[in-house]
């Protein structure tokens, strides 16, 4: 059946992929045929996103992508791909006046600086195929909007969305496309470690026009669309998934 969203025959790296949206482009990923390599820090939870997976050639490769030498064990591992889908990222909320330099550190390092220096990495060691798509994970907030004790993390994701505009000229005469998602408010543990109450998350909901978050999957179908051939004429784009938020 002719399908222009199909993966089948593509090899695709998913960072991030032990939890949330990441783990989700996984498993939609490997169902639309596509070859999965997945990485993440954790070592049980990325095997549970492995095991997850649709049948075909995926591999798991455990790496701190906050790191050079993780990124560089990482890429030293990788087959040729045809897409990377940069997932891995942190919430942190905090007002202005309590950040400080190692928050700015922690949360540039994984939601800012990794996928830039992966992406680096790819084409210095000549990892990624003629026509490969390149799909950031970003969000609507510091491209749309933010929030309060958000300035952290908006700006962390305004330097993807910045940065993806410019790597899609440069990358435009080897076919390569870059692109985002940008996400509203996803049901995923983002926010388990208790920095947002359930009483705030009750007040937020009513901000959706749809009256309810996102699911992970809805974020990776998006990504398959950036992958798949129905895109080719796609890049330079911040693809938003907000459930109408942004119109109010």
């Amino acid at each position: 059946m002719y399908n222009p969203f199909s993966l089948q025959g593509k090899t695709v790296l998913v960072t991030g992929a032990s939890s949330g949206i990441g783990r989700a482009v996984a498993v939609e990923c490997a169902k639309m045929g596509a070859n999965v390599v997945i990485t993440g820090r954790n070592t049980e939870r990325l095997n549970e996103t492995f095991l997850a997976l649709a049948a075909g050639e995926h591999l798991q490769i455990v790496a701190d992508i906050t790191t050079e030498s993780g990124i560089n064990s990482l890429v030293e591992n990788l087959p040729k791909l045809d897409g990377c889908v940069n997932n891995a990222g942190i919430a942190q909320p905090l007002l202005v006046q309590q950040i400080e330099k190692q928050d700015i550190n922690e949360v540039f390092d994984i939601n800012t600086f990794a996928p830039i220096v992966l992406t680096q990495k790819l084409l210095s060691n000549k990892k990624l195929n003629k026509k490969a798509s390149l799909v950031f994970t970003s969000s609507i907030s510091g491209v749309y909007c933010s929030a309060i004790g958000g300035s952290l993390y908006s700006a962390s994701k305004a330097a993807i969305n910045g940065f993806i505009k410019g790597a899609a000229l440069d990358l435009a005469g080897r076919e390569i496309r870059v692109n985002s998602v940008n996400p509203g408010l996803i049901a995923t543990n983002i926010f388990s470690e208790g920095t947002v109450t359930a009483e705030q998350l009750d007040e937020e909901i009513k901000r959706y026009p749809l009256r309810r978050f996102g699911k992970p999957e809805e974020v990776a179908y998006a990504v398959i669309y950036l992958l798949s051939a129905a895109s080719e004429w796609v890049t330079g784009t911040n693809l938003k998934i907000d459930g109408g938020f942004t119109l109010l």
